[in-house]
This record gives structure tokens, C-alpha cells and sequence, in this order.
């Protein structure tokens, strides 16, 4: 048997995937993400900007994707010229994973003034009430109909109060305004209140941690341009399954990937290694062995029935982001 066909049938755990068939890759094609050549890094890349005051956030992707010579840039998540804070923008083929980072919570510190004066105790009892789902109709600026709709707050902290100025965390779902949910804290509380200032610390799997200045971008790019020194470059751009890691994951043999690229769904046969706890109807992302991302797709099996199952579509596929060609073609077309 060659390196790339399966070793034995075991099912154990391995690197806290459930290891349902060992198989091994070829090192000949593809490659792992975070080893990518500085051109497939910008090409399926994202870059996480601190974005200043004063600018939309269309306006610093826009400038995202001219300092990097791009022909596509878009944003994940809008912040108002006057909010601050984590802005992921993804680049080129990683456009397509946009809607992905909109799955788990957003995290913001905000500075909300009251109108009137209320207690520490009044406002975590607010707080309290205001943890779990909530309705909110968007504001008159927003750019979607304002319909009523359910957003559910996770958590919300207070940090601190000074006077009639309350700073406090929120980790909420996404599509939640934090402007709204100011108004209405106010109104709870009998006191009215509005958004003075606000700054996202988390954007799905993005933190501040991960965030840079435009001008650091401008000059990590200029040092690989002028001087083939990439090394800066590398540490800013991170290949777009950096954005991918809160979902459960499928990883496919080698024999699978391009069939997937063709617009194949993913069968049981075709799998290596898979997550704990996937549900049906879950989304997940289905993988190489090398940890590049193939697409995502609607599980239609659970994770212990597609360990149980000889045969099958496991997951069907409703997104693909690799390139087809990148693996050989190993299957034949149906006649």
C-alpha cells in the first residue's frame, strides 16, 4: 500500500480529532495553511485591522486592499465611523468565509451615560435582566429593515462607575447593536441613557490580540516588496482557517478533496479523522489532512453515526473555497 491509502480501520483519538480510518497525505501538493508561500498566504488570507475613529469600515478594507494590490477585500461586521476596535478583513478567496465569522459572539467594552443618576445595584439588577434573549428593533441609521428581531446577549459586566458614566462588557450575538442596547438599558432604568463611546474586543475567533494599525500593514508590505524580507508580513496575515477554528470539523483523505472541489458532497468513505459531538443539521468545515480548509458544508450524520456507517453522504457541501486542481483528480466522472 502507497503512503496515501489508508493504514488500518482503527477509531481512536488523536489530536482531539476521533481518528475513524488512519490515512496519510502526499507532501507533493498542497501544503499547511500556516506554511503557505507569502502569495497563497495574501491570496487566502485575512488580516485583522484596529480600526481608528473617523473611518467606515468599507473605507478601511477599501484601503486594505489597495495597500496590499488586491483586486477583493471585504470586511466581517460593520463598525460606525466612530467605533473603534477589532475589524477582520479578509482577502482575495478568503472573501468566501465572511459569513462564518458571523457564528459565534462579538465582544465590546463599552462607556454608556446616564441621564440621570441610578445605583450600582439598580444597574446589575438591568444587567441581570438583560442577559439571555433580548428584542431589538435597529436604529433609524441602520442599513437592514428594521424589523423586530431576537439577539441574545451571553454576557454583560460592569467594569466600572464613575458618576452617571458606566463602563461595562458585553458579549453578545452577532447583529446586536450596542446602541440600541444602551437605549434600552436606559430605559430599564428609568433614567434614559445613550452610547458614548464603544470598542470591539472580539470579532468571532478575532481579538484585540490579533489586530493591527493600517500603517503597520503598509509597512510590513513595503519591507517584502523592497526588501524580500517577509518575516512581518507573515505575522500579520493569517491564512483564513485561522477564522475557521470555532467550527466542528470532517477531514477528508487526499482521494476526496478535488471530487469535493467539483461540487461532490462528502461520503463516509472519504473520511479520515472528524470532531467530537457533531449533530445533524450542524454546520461544519471539512478539512485535508494537512488542516487546509475545502469548504463548509450542513452535516447529515452525526458524529457516531459516521462511525458506525459503511457508506453515505456524511455532509453536504454549500460552500467550497479550494481551488479545484490544487489535489490530483482521483475519481472518475459518472457517465
Amino acid at each position: 500500500m502507497s503512503s496515501g491509502e489508508i493504514l488500518s480501520k482503527k477509531t481512536k483519538i488523536e489530536d482531539e480529532l476521533i481518528v475513524r480510518e488512519e490515512a496519510e497525505t502526499n507532501w507533493d501538493y498542497g501544503s499547511n495553511p500556516y506554511e503557505r508561500k507569502i502569495e497563497d498566504l495574501i491570496k487566502y488570507g485575512v488580516v485583522v485591522i484596529d480600526k481608528p475613529r473617523g473611518p467606515t469600515s468599507h473605507e478601511v478594507s477599501t484601503w486594505v486592499k489597495k495597500i496590499l494590490n488586491l483586486n477583493k477585500a471585504g470586511h466581517g461586521g460593520t463598525l460606525d465611523p466612530k467605533v473603534t476596535g477589532v475589524l477582520p478583513v479578509a482577502l482575495e478567496r478568503a472573501t468566501k468565509t465572511i459569513p462564518m465569522w458571523h457564528l459565534p459572539p462579538k465582544e465590546y467594552v463599552c462607556l454608556m451615560h446616564l441621564h440621570r443618576d441610578a445605583s450600582e445595584d439598580d444597574i446589575l439588577r438591568v444587567f441581570k435582566e438583560f442577559t439571555g434573549k433580548i428584542y431589538q428593533r435597529p436604529p433609524l441609521k441602520a442599513a437592514v429593515k428594521r424589523r423586530l428581531r431576537i439577539r441574545k446577549i451571553y454576557e454583560l459586566e460592569l467594569l466600572d462607575k464613575e458618576g452617571r458614566d458606566v463602563l461595562f462588557r458585553v458579549k453578545c450575538q452577532s447583529g446586536t447593536y450596542i446602541r440600541k442596547l444602551c437605549e434600552d438599558l436606559g430605559e430599564a432604568l428609568g433614567t434614559s441613557a445613550h452610547m458614548q463611546e464603544l470598542r470591539r474586543t472580539k470579532s468571532g475567533c478575532f481579538e484585540e490580540k490579533d489586530a493591527v494599525y493600517l500603517h503597520d500593514l503598509l509597512d510590513a508590505y513595503h519591507f517584502w516588496k523592497e526588501d524580500g524580507d517577509e518575516e512581518e508580513l507573515r505575522k500579520i496575515i493569517k491564512p483564513m482557517e485561522y477564522g475557521l477554528r470555532h467550527l466542528k470539523k470532517v477531514v477528508v483523505k487526499d482521494s476526496a478533496v478535488d471530487a469535493i472541489c467539483h461540487g461532490a458532497d462528502v461520503y463516509v468513505r472519504g473520511i479520515s479523522k472528524l470532531s467530537k459531538g457533531i449533530g445533524k443539521g450542524e454546520t461544519v468545515l471539512v478539512e485535508t489532512l494537512k488542516g487546509e480548509a475545502i469548504g463548509v458544508g450542513k452535516a447529515l450524520m452525526s458524529t457516531k453515526e459516521i462511525l458506525k456507517a459503511d457508506k453515505g453522504v456524511a455532509v453536504d457541501m454549500e460552500r467550497v473555497y479550494m481551488d479545484r486542481g490544487t489535489y490530483p483528480r482521483m475519481w472518475k466522472r459518472k457517465k
